[in-house]
């Protein structure tokens, strides 16, 4: 299997362009079933989740071509199937964001259970419950089965703004009889992309950005051109990267403006990069400092669903913090295993207490130690690569799939910045 050989401590300089937004390329790829026209997709990321789902559709009969290196053409006019293979689905978490369309295209689905991260547990009550409220019948077993003879639109309350549940609601509702409205939907910047595409493709949709999305149900939708917006999980991860590695790094195409929350809570690590334009410039060579609450008192760092801190960069900003003078509490209260690699970073020397499976606090700056390391999430296993290029001496992080799932030739970024890494 392969595996990441880093040797730490090397500053890192330069300008990255970071990869297409990997949650809005899933439920876009997803939305090929719902016309017989063709799809061209641009900055696709080409990563294991998109490739894993590409693979599916294959499987479906959707044709799926590459044109050039981020381009792709997808055309489900011969879609025939279903019934997606378990194998595929099982190496993927976004595999569920094919019940509503495959629902939609024929009427009926047989759905293997969604694999993906072992972060924690992942309802799909919401989901459930939406698509039984649009005119859905589900059955729950060793597969998802589901029956729909006519999709009728409905007022909505998510019993959580899930952002897959959200996007599922969405690939259903846009071709049912009447109007739906979902409250409490999810408004991810990703959420944003799927709807755009959607009123691209003839949907009609009212509320985009917002948390209640009005979609009036159209009869067909058509082919269309949709360009992916910027991972925002990996403007962040660079971010953090960048603040502790003892250079300057320049992130280039990054929509400042889909990252307030994010910027203002990297603030309080004292991660503060310049913004120009579309770009981020952040300087890695001043000693960080947090920023306590008011009275001195020993801040908190939140997660929570959009606009609040995103749980997935929460990882990230946990090593960063080993590398600031100060403490400070983080609390992921999305998953339940998110916190659990911070066992990694203790052994390297980070100055960590795992208060609970939500709570860790950071007290910093910590020197960190070359270690022998195995990625347990995509998430995580970017903070340990992190980590590995700021320690002192050589780190190995197998299972490196699983950053893989996530970052688009990750080495070859690093490597253009400076980094000691290598792919073996």
């Amino acid at each position: 299997m392969a595996r990441f050989i880093i040797e730490g401590g090397r500053p890192l300089n330069g300008t990255i362009t970071p990869g297409g937004n990997k949650n809005e390329a899933l439920p876009v790829l997803a939305a090929s079933l719902l016309t017989t026209e063709p799809l061209i997709l641009r900055r696709i990321p080409k990563i294991g989740d998109v490739l894993t789902i590409c693979e599916i559709l294959k499987k479906l009969g959707v044709r799926v071509e590459w044109d050039k290196n981020d381009t792709l053409l997808l055309d489900a006019k011969h879609a025939k199937s279903y019934d997606p293979p378990e194998d595929l689905c099982a190496r993927v978490r976004a595999s569920i964001l094919l019940l509503a369309p495959l629902l939609s295209r024929f009427g009926k689905v047989k759905l293997p259970l969604p694999g993906g991260d072992v972060i924690g547990s992942r309802r799909i009550d919401t989901h459930w419950e939406g698509i039984q409220t649009l005119g859905g019948s589900l059955k729950f077993g060793k597969v998802i089965e589901g029956h729909i003879k006519k999709i009728v639109g409905a007022d909505i309350f998510l019993d959580e703004p899930s952002v897959t549940a959200t996007e599922n609601l969405l690939l259903l509702a846009v071709l049912g009889e009447g109007k739906t409205v979902l409250h409490n939907a999810a408004s991810e910047p990703h959420v944003t992309g799927l709807c755009r595409l959607l009123i691209s493709m003839g949907a009609k949709i009212q509320g985009i950005g917002s948390n209640r999305l009005e979609i009036e149900g159209v009869t067909t939708l058509s082919g269309a051109e949709h360009t992916i917006g910027p991972d925002f999980m990996e403007v962040g991860s660079f971010l953090c990267l960048g603040a502790i590695s003892g250079g300057q790094v320049t992130i280039q195409d990054s929509a400042p403006q889909d990252l307030r929350f994010v910027l203002k809570t990297l603030a309080r690590l004292g991660i503060e990069p310049s913004v120009s334009k579309n770009s981020l410039m952040i300087d890695g060579t001043h000693q960080l400092a947090i920023k306590n609450d008011v009275g001195g008192r020993v801040g908190t760092i939140y997660s929570g669903p959009w606009p609040a801190y995103p749980t997935d960069l929460m990882s990230v900003a946990i090593v960063a913090a080993t590398q600031v003078q100060g403490t400070m509490i983080f609390f992921e209260k999305m998953f339940e295993g998110r916190m659990l690699f911070t066992d990694n970073l203790t052994r390297m020397g980070a100055n960590i207490v795992l208060c609970d499976p939500h709570r860790v606090v950071v007290t910093g700056p910590s020197s960190l130690y070359g270690a022998e390391l195995s990625s347990p999430d995509v998430r995580a296993g970017m903070a340990l690569l992190m980590a590995s290029l700021i320690a002192k001496g050589s780190s190995e992080i197998g299972n490196i799939y699983q950053i893989e799932r996530g970052y688009e030739k990750i080495e070859q970024k690093l490597q253009s910045l400076g980094a000691a890494i290598k792919k073996v």
